[in-house]
């Protein structure tokens, strides 16, 4: 068995006297979306700021492609191939399009593989390459996490993070999401989700984890997951 690509274990997150995360350990194999699914509150965006540098662990190991990263600077992390779109979108509103995709290559000196992803972006999302002139801040919530998402993936990473990708949006465009989100992975990265959405995450997720009040307390196949009464009466209506 080849080890996972990233690897969480005993991880300990505080925020100054509230103690965010407690004791989780989880793991993402290559190729896989996992999904981590739970109430709001219960410390899943912590999880991930944890994982990309943003929030300093106060215990634990996080080790990604091999590499112990718990603790390391956020540039650091997203140079060694992470990359983390997070919950409110995080784009540049006073920028255009273009210019925030240019940000998503910012590290990347391969200039034509460069191209070549934006293409494959504009695959995924039309919608961006009609709107390149555009100012990000004039895009309706669907194309700004659309944007969001296509720069995270001209950095090239092999570990995408995605931090609730279908909030606040209607119906029709969280099916669009979870569609290229599962192309996404297809076509070759690894995927960790977080998504209060429990409906519709297990739906293109391998493997699942439920998070309550900053522990891990369910773990498995996104299947079996989605078929226990106990995470839909808990979680369902809750998307």
């Amino acid at each position: 068995m080849a080890p996972p690509l990233l690897e969480v274990s005993d991880l300990d997150v505080h925020y100054g006297a509230i103690h965010a995360l407690r004791g989780i350990s989880l793991s993402v194999g290559a190729g896989q979306i996992v999904t981590l699914i739970g109430a709001n509150g219960a410390g899943k965006s912590t999880t991930l700021r944890a994982i990309s540098g943003l929030v300093r662990p106060t215990r634990g190991k996080i080790v990604f492609d091999g590499r112990p990263i718990a603790g390391r600077a956020a540039h650091l992390i997203v140079r060694g191939g992470l990359a983390h779109v997070p919950e409110g979108r995080g784009i540049f509103p006073n920028l255009t399009v273009e210019e925030n995709l240019e940000m998503g290559s910012f590290c990347r000196k391969d200039h034509a593989a460069v191209r070549q992803d934006r293409d494959a972006a504009f695959a995924l999302f039309p919608r961006m390459k009609e709107r390149l002139r555009q100012s990000a801040g004039t895009l309706s919530g669907g194309e700004q996490q659309m944007l969001a998402i296509a720069r995270a993936l001209l950095g090239r990473p092999r570990l995408l993070l995605l931090d609730e990708p279908s909030l606040g949006l209607a119906p029709q465009l969280v099916q669009t999401i979870f569609r290229i989100i599962r192309e996404i992975n297809e076509r070759g990265t690894t995927i960790f989700l977080v998504e209060q959405n429990a409906h519709m995450a297990p739906q293109v997720a391998h493997h699942a984890y439920v998070l309550e009040v900053g522990r891990v307390v369910m773990s498995d196949t996104a299947a079996r997951l989605a078929a226990s009464d106990e995470v839909r009466k808990a979680y369902l209506g809750h998307g």
